[in-house]
């Protein structure tokens, strides 16, 4: 080591050759002789990250650092290609909206036969029966037995919201055999709002029914 001046020429202080200063060769004769045997192994190398991004491709990928979140390999996120279902043929699709109408055609024609106005053919309302109130149903059968036989004016003056009914029911069928009949099918999902305005509007109908001035919506 040297200590330079930049007034003064350098001087550089040297042990004579083949002797050491008294605290540098005591140091040196302490110090344990450590050979390669004693030296700790070096540790293991990290394999050669992966460039390829191909599941199949050779190579390893890289280890994550200790502490790490482990990351999901790509072969996790690989999914097997499934070809999609071939449409069902249309009768397949139909099926089920042609038992629906011939359910609702065949009870109507049972009602369309037997008339409900001859006492002795169907149940009484108990809500009638026990309290001489008009409910919202009451009716119903004689409304659909006059909507059978082509009377509309006597079906609305029995029971005017099973007419909106029927008429409902059948724009939602015929738009249902439709999108079937075109390989679209179709979900019918009635909301709370809807629930509320349909309830409010048969309470208000029960009400009005029961009322002296509403003597023309008796059954």
């Amino acid at each position: 080591m040297s200590l330079t001046d930049p007034g003064r020429p350098s001087r550089v202080c040297r042990a004579p050759a083949g002797r050491l200063p008294a605290r540098a060769a005591a140091a040196s004769a302490r110090m344990p002789d450590v050979t390669a045997a004693d030296r700790p192994a070096p540790p293991a190398a990290f394999p050669a990250a992966r460039t390829d991004p191909r599941p199949d491709a050779p190579g390893t990928w890289a280890q994550p650092l200790p502490g790490a979140p482990a990351q999901p390999s790509p072969a996790a996120h690989h999914r097997p290609w499934v070809p999609a279902a071939p449409p069902a043929p249309r009768w397949r699709r139909l099926a089920v909206p042609a038992g629906v109408l011939a359910a609702v055609a065949g009870a109507f024609t049972y009602v369309g036969i037997v008339d409900p106005n001859h006492p002795g053919h169907y149940p009484v309302c108990p809500l009638y029966r026990f309290t001489g109130l008009y409910c919202p149903g009451c009716g119903g059968l004689r409304s659909a037995h006059a909507f059978a036989h082509g009377d509309l004016a006597a079906a609305l003056h029995d029971n005017a919201p099973a007419v909106a009914g029927y008429l409902l029911f059948a724009a939602l069928w015929v738009v249902w055999a439709v999108r079937e009949w075109r390989g679209r099918p179709v979900r019918f999902e009635i909301g709370n709002a809807q629930m509320w305005v349909v309830g409010t509007l048969l309470l208000v109908f029960s009400v009005v029914r029961n009322l002296p001035f509403g003597a023309w919506l008796h059954p």
